[in-house]
């Protein structure tokens, strides 16, 4: 009876293991043909974007990821590089072309071999860290890279993945930059995967910035698209192409995705805003740099004053038509950037000090929108305001604005270094936040409804159009905003956005990339800076407070745990084999 009973059970247990097993590799076998991922965080922190997707998915070929942001790291930045693993890894669960490695550049002990490596990084792109770190008591100065070069088909680029914040704390810049990370990797992808780039066009022939004060702004486009620099000049096939549509009709069609209109100085003719107006109307976008004012730090290195004086390029009435309208002021915030002043001499040697300089604000980015959602802050020289003003069908969002400490100066504006010299009035910057970039969508109305320059009304081939298709625009009324500086010393172009004073890098270039990415971008992978992650942050001041209780909690609940199990377990199985035995002895 034993033996049988001991012959089932194991032929239970068999039969039970079989079916587990054949249970298991039915459930792999149906799983190798559906493909599908669960993400139970709140914020679907460890989803991809739809329009991710679709780039990793139209991969053909190895995309090679090299991650410079390893070896022995802080805290924070050990994290960073955690994350950074972890996308990529959800990245190569879409597309298995997808291979990455990570490198620390300061494992090398020998100082020059270590220097001439990061040398390399710079050469490549990447941005060093510089951090002053503790360990056991000493300090030592720590050189990271928090970034990664991205290898396609013999070409890269680079990646930075560290978003530099000014004036922000630590871990949210930190988050921020994780929060950046699904954008960044896959506009790398798609910047180096996409065999024809869209057609971008700066526009010249009205004193605009020259191509020398553009030329970073040129080359970073160029990553992403093919870059011309255009004169209109009354030329209808300046921003257009003519096709055949059939045998007796044909029609024109736009020769650029988007176009640049950055600090023009000199009037445009009706003609050529026509002609402009006509490009919008097609569907073309347009990146407006446009100042209402004309002032300029050249006269006040001579003098100690000049004027600001209305900047007539005869744009406003298009621009009132679309929904917007520039004002003729000047911008004053306290929230400024530092310039040197003169302050004395010493023998042959002048002495400077900083001073801040209230016309040219400092904007910190504060709303969730793609193009500024973490955003550094953005550097700004005599920048204006604007206002919206009604145009049906089209939807208004402000980009950026000043800080709340604020006021306006209406032109002419005179500008006087004197200002520097006494400690600012708070009760008259009290204007509060000044809008100074608006994002314009929808479909507007052409500026030429009913009065057509009289040398093209009679031209009926044109197909003038009285409003446009679906089409978005940005105006930001400060021209200077894309312009690079040159080094004193040098005379070699700096990057958009480079103080050379304080040494600090704005986020100006980011600013004009995500502004042209969105304004051209058809997959919607821009909208992917507008997730946001939320940070959960231990309470340090409770923390510091309460860190005796916690530690004893966190030594002591466990083995309280284990030891109230066991204790547990042993009553029951006490109770359990207890009933039998005394049965047994009765």
């Amino acid at each position: 009876m034993v033996k049988e009973r001991k012959r089932n059970t194991k032929r239970y247990n068999i039969v039970q293991l079989t079916l587990g097993i054949a249970i298991i590799v039915l459930i792999n076998f149906i799983a190798s043909f559906i493909f599908t991922r669960v993400d139970l965080t709140a914020e679907k922190r460890y989803s991809l974007s739809p329009a991710t997707k679709d780039v990793l998915k139209k991969l053909d070929d190895l995309v090679f990821f090299k991650i410079y942001l390893y070896g022995d790291l802080p805290p924070g930045f050990q994290r960073l590089s955690n994350e950074t693993k972890e996308m990529l890894d959800e990245f190569r669960a879409y597309s298995r072309n997808i291979q990455y490695e990570f490198v620390d550049p300061s494992e090398n002990p020998n100082a020059k071999d270590r220097n001439d490596a990061y040398r390399l990084l710079v050469e490549r792109g990447l941005q060093p860290t510089d951090l002053r770190v503790n360990k056991k008591g000493e300090s030592s100065q720590l050189i990271i890279f928090p970034g990664a070069v991205v290898s396609y088909h013999g070409r890269e680029v680079p990646v930075q993945l560290l978003m530099a914040q000014l004036q922000q704390d630590p871990n949210q810049v930190l988050n921020t930059s994780i929060q950046s990370l699904e954008y960044n990797l896959a506009r790398a992808i798609k910047s180096l995967t996409t065999a024809i780039k869209p057609r971008v066009a700066i526009i010249e022939g009205q004193g605009e910035l020259t191509q020398l004060q553009t030329i970073d702004l040129q080359n970073s486009l160029s990553e992403y698209y093919n870059v011309d620099r255009v004169t209109i000049n009354h030329k209808i096939n300046s921003l257009a192409v003519r096709i055949k549509t059939d045998s007796t009709h044909d029609a024109l069609l736009n020769k650029y995705r988007a176009i640049i209109i950055a600090k023009p100085t000199k009037p445009f003719d009706e003609k050529d805003k026509f002609l402009i107006d006509q490009f919008v109307m097609r569907g073309g976008k347009v990146l407006w740099l446009i100042d209402p004012v004309f002032a300029s730090m050249d006269s006040l290195q001579k003098y100690n004053s000049t004027i600001g004086i209305t900047n007539d390029i005869n744009l406003e009435d298009m621009l009132f038509n679309y929904g917007v309208r520039l004002n003729l002021d000047l911008v004053q915030d306290m929230n400024a950037l530092q310039i040197p002043v003169k302050t004395g001499q010493i023998g042959n040697q002048p002495q400077f000090d900083y001073f801040k300089w209230y016309f040219f604000p400092v904007l910190l980015p504060t709303i969730k929108h793609p193009i500024v959602n973490g955003l550094n802050a953005i550097k700004t020289e005599f920048i204006s305001s604007l206002d919206t003003v009604s145009a049906p069908g089209v939807k208004k969002t402000y980009l950026l604005t000043t800080s709340a400490y604020s006021r306006t100066v209406n032109a002419p504006a005179l500008i006087d270094l004197e200002i520097l010299k006494h400690q600012p009035d708070e009760r008259m910057f009290n204007k509060g936040p000044q809008p100074v970039a608006l994002l314009l969508e929808g479909v507007f109305p052409s500026a030429f409804l009913f009065r057509i320059p009289p040398e093209l009304s009679g031209n009926s081939s044109l197909g003038i159009r009285s409003k446009s298709k679906e089409t978005k625009m940005i105006v930001i009324t400060d021209g200077d905003l894309v312009k690079n500086d040159f080094s004193f010393k040098e005379g070699y172009p700096l990057p958009m956005g480079y103080d050379q004073y304080s040494r600090q890098t704005f986020g100006n270039k980011d600013l004009v990339l995500n502004a042209i990415n969105y304004l051209c971008d058809d997959s919607g992978l821009i909208s992917v800076r507008s997730r946001e992650l939320k940070l959960r942050m231990l309470d340090t001041a409770k923390i510091a407070k309460q860190r005796i209780f916690w530690q004893i909690l966190n030594l002591t609940l466990p083995v309280l745990l284990v030891l109230g199990f066991g204790l547990v377990k042993y009553r029951i199985r006490k109770f359990s084999y207890a009933g039998p035995l005394q049965k047994k002895q009765s």
